[in-house]
């Protein structure tokens, strides 16, 4: 396509208009190709859900609860389990010349 003879208004409007133009696009080839996979598991024997789900297994992690180490004496809500970057009140405790061990659950 030869847009060199375009005037700045036409190529403008062009500009506006494909971004539009390529998400219609990419919204009915995903259709296109999802349909196309829908109808490869049903000659299978299987629902894509089936498939997609059972792809699935195996590859979650469970998050088991990690116990709290560390807590505010005077505000029990302040909470933290001792991973991860320390939260303000652990740093403002120990800029105060306080020691974590105080902390300690």
């Amino acid at each position: 396509m030869d847009i060199s003879n375009l005037s700045l208004a036409e190529l403008k409007l062009l500009q506006q208009q494909i971004p539009l133009e390529i998400k219609k696009r990419e919204s009915q080839e995903k259709e296109k190709v999802l349909n196309e996979l829908k109808l490869i598991a049903e000659s299978r024997g299987f629902s894509l859900d089936q498939l997609v789900k059972g792809g699935e297994k195996g590859k979650t992690k469970v998050g088991r609860t990690v116990q709290v180490k560390y807590r505010h004496p005077d505000n029990a809500d302040l909470a933290w389990t001792g991973r991860g970057r320390k939260p303000q009140w652990v740093q403002e405790w120990l800029n105060g010349g306080r020691k974590i061990e105080e902390l300690a659950v």
